[in-house]
C-alpha cells in the first residue's frame, strides 16, 4: 500500500467535515471574545472574517465589515490601531488611535479574551458531558471493550461489548507500563499485541467469570492493515454527578491538563528543535487530528464532543505560549513595555514579531511533516 493510499484510508471524508467544523467553531468564537474586548472598551473593529484567504461574501454592519472567506482553517479579526498606520510616501508609523492608547490592562484584556473564550468554551462542554454522563474512574489492570463490529473476526471469536480484558498471553495487564520511554496504561498493551504476529490468548472477564480467547494473528493480509473489530479503552466505573459537582469536575480535569499539555509542548519544542520525527502522545498534527476525529464520530457524539473540548483546549493553551505572534506573546510584548516604562519602538515590535511569527510558521510545517512521516 503505497503512502497516499495509507493517508487516504486513515481518514474519512464525515472526518474531515467535523474536524474543519469544531477547528472553524473554535476559532470563530477565540476571535469573536477578541472583538467584544475590544468593542468593550470602545476600540473600532475594522473587519471580523470567517475563514481565510480570498473573501467571498463581505457586509457592514456596527462599524465593522463581516466577511466570510474561502479557506475554512480558522479565522482574524483587525482591530483599529493594533497594526501599525502608513504615512503619505507608504511609511510604517505607529498608531496614536484605537487599541494603541488604551492602557497596558486594556491591551491585555482584549488579548486574554480569545484563549480564555476557548477554555470556557472546554470548560462548558466538559461540564454538560459530567453532568450527562458522570465521571469515569479507571480500574487499573484492565482494558474494556466499548463495540464489537457486527461481521468482524471479533465477533465470530466470541468477544462482546463490555467484556473486560484482565490478561493477554497469560500475563496480567499491568496498571502502567514504560513504552519508548513514555509511562502508559496498561491496557494500551492490546494495541501492541495486535501488531504482532502469532497465537494470541485474551482472558475475557464477563459477568463475574473468566473466559479464554485464543486465535492465531497476523497483523497484514495481503498487504493491507488486518482488523480484529473490537474498539477498546481503560476499563471505568461510573459515578453519577449533580450540575455543581460536574463543573467542579470539569475545573479539575481542565487544571489537571496543564502540567500535561505544558509537557507536551515542552516536548514539540525539542523534538523541533533537534529535527526528531518520531511520533509521541502529544501534539498531532492535521493527519492525526482528522484520524482522530474519523474515529470519534464512528464512536458517537459525546466522544466527539469531548475531541472538540480537547482542540479548544489546545488551541487556548497554545496561544497563551509567549511567542510573539501568539496572543500570549503580545501580552509579553505589553508587559515587558510597563516594565521598561515604555514599550519598544515600531522596528523593534516588528522585528520580534516577525521572527515570532517565523517560529511559528516553522513549528507548524515540522508538526505536519513529523504527521505525515508515519505513513512513509
Amino acid at each position: 500500500m503505497s503512502a497516499l493510499q495509507s493517508i487516504a484510508q486513515a481518514l474519512t471524508p464525515l472526518g474531515l467535515l467535523w474536524t474543519l467544523l469544531i477547528i472553524l467553531a473554535a476559532t470563530f468564537m477565540h476571535e469573536l471574545a477578541h472583538y467584544w474586548g475590544a468593542r468593550a472598551q470602545g476600540v473600532r473593529v475594522n473587519s471580523f472574517s470567517v475563514g481565510m484567504g480570498p473573501v467571498l461574501l463581505r457586509r457592514s454592519w456596527g462599524g465593522t465589515e463581516w466577511r466570510l472567506s474561502l479557506l475554512p482553517i480558522g479565522g482574524y479579526v483587525e482591530i483599529d490601531g493594533m497594526t501599525p498606520d502608513y504615512g503619505e510616501k507608504g511609511e510604517m508609523i505607529p498608531a496614536r488611535h484605537g487599541y494603541a492608547v488604551l492602557p497596558a490592562w486594556g491591551k491585555v484584556a482584549i488579548l486574554l479574551a480569545g484563549p480564555v473564550m476557548n477554555l470556557l468554551l472546554a470548560f462548558l462542554i466538559l461540564t454538560t458531558n459530567f453532568a450527562a454522563n458522570g465521571v469515569q474512574q479507571p480500574v487499573p489492570g484492565r482494558a474494556s471493550i466499548s463495540q464489537v463490529v457486527a461481521g468482524s473476526r471479533a465477533e465470530a471469536l466470541g468477544f462482546r461489548t463490555g467484556d473486560e480484558v484482565v490478561a493477554i498471553d497469560g500475563q496480567p495487564l499491568p496498571d502502567q507500563e514504560r513504552v519508548n520511554g513514555e509511562l502508559v496504561g496498561g491496557w494500551t498493551r492490546v494495541q501492541r499485541v495486535l501488531t504482532a504476529a502469532g497465537p494470541h490468548t485474551f482472558t475475557i472477564e464477563r459477568d463475574g467469570a473468566r473466559k479464554d480467547i485464543r486465535f492465531a494473528w497476523t497483523p497484514t493480509v495481503n498487504g493491507k492493515k488486518a482488523l480484529l473489530g473490537i474498539g477498546y479503552g481503560p476499563a471505568s466505573i461510573t459515578t453519577r454527578l449533580s450540575v455543581a459537582g460536574a463543573a467542579v469536575q470539569a475545573g479539575q480535569t481542565i487544571v489537571t491538563a496543564v502540567p500535561q499539555v505544558l509537557q507536551a509542548f515542552g516536548n514539540l519544542f525539542k523534538r523541533f528543535f533537534s529535527l526528531d520525527l518520531r511520533q509521541d502522545q502529544g501534539v498531532v498534527g492535521p493527519v492525526g487530528t482528522v484520524q482522530v476525529v474519523s474515529q470519534a464520530v464512528q464512536l458517537g457524539g459525546w466522544t466527539l464532543l469531548l475531541i472538540a473540548a480537547t482542540i479548544n483546549l489546545s488551541l487556548g493553551f497554545f496561544n497563551l505560549l509567549p511567542i510573539p505572534g501568539l496572543d500570549g506573546g503580545r501580552i509579553l510584548l505589553v508587559l515587558v513595555g510597563v516594565v521598561r516604562g515604555r514599550p519598544l519602538s515600531l522596528p523593534q515590535e516588528n522585528a520580534v514579531t516577525l521572527a515570532g511569527f517565523g517560529l511559528v510558521m516553522l513549528l507548524s510545517l515540522f508538526v505536519v511533516v513529523r504527521d505525515l512521516s508515519r505513513f512513509f
